[in-house]
């Protein structure tokens, strides 16, 4: 049901908001993007690849928690009555959708991580297999991202039987996540790991400046080289 993304069948679910619902979410998020995490940590150590393996499905939790009220406060102003279990139980549907579909290719990745060579250079960010890596990992997750997002956009257009509705308030959620998303990634880094440093849960400076930051420096240090 969940794959299939039956906006009837979803709607009489998020309309019977329980524990057990919410449960089933979690698990699915963890197992889901934990094996994902392990994949990827997998490429520096064994340790590594639990570290991510955790990290993934808590970024996901947090960032869906740290929203609920904003989510929940965003749909009535914008033509949606949801309740804020409601609002928060339909953001871990999405998550969920999306967790299970980085599952589903969690075997190719693990197959395509064991025949990259080994992270054993001064600087893997110059190694081909990292790019290699890193383009994988970014496809696999804008592919899960767009299938749920899609699938949640059904649903709230069966909720509000209004598209544009639907549309105004995914565009509202979806800020307000990446936002809080970002900022929990960039917070929760390293993921592949660096073979000159330790191998370690959170770097030193994990709290030291933020997403948005790094992006415009690295747009500048890009155009600065041009």
């Amino acid at each position: 049901m969940l794959l299939r993304g039956d906006p009837s069948s979803l709607r009489q679910w998020l309309q019977q908001v329980g524990a057990e619902r919410a449960g089933f979410c979690v698990a699915i998020i963890f197992v889901g993007t934990g094996a994902f995490g392990a994949a990827v940590g997998w490429w520096r150590s064994e340790t590594q690849a639990w570290y991510t393996a955790l990290k993934l499905p808590l970024i996901l939790l947090l960032t869906a928690g740290g929203n609920a009220l904003l989510n929940g406060v965003l749909a009535p102003l914008l033509g949606l009555n949801l309740t804020f279990r409601q609002a928060a139980l339909a953001v871990l549907l999405s998550f969920a959708l999306a967790a299970a579909i980085l599952g589903s290719v969690t075997p190719l990745l693990a197959f395509f991580v064991w025949n990259l060579p080994p992270m054993n250079e001064a600087q893997p960010e110059h190694n081909p297999a990292y790019y290699g890596l890193l383009l994988t990992v970014v496809g696999a997750i804008a592919f899960a991202g767009i299938a749920a997002n899609l699938r949640l956009l059904q649903l709230l257009t069966a909720l509000a039987g209004n598209a544009t509705i639907a549309r105004r308030l995914l565009v509202g959620w979806l800020a307000a996540n990446l936002l809080l998303g970002a900022q929990l990634a960039w917070i929760g880094r390293p993921y592949f790991g660096h073979p000159n440093l330790p191998v370690e849960f959170l770097r030193a400076d994990a709290w030291s400046g933020n997403f948005f930051e790094a992006v415009v420096f690295s747009a500048r240090a890009l155009f600065n080289n041009y």
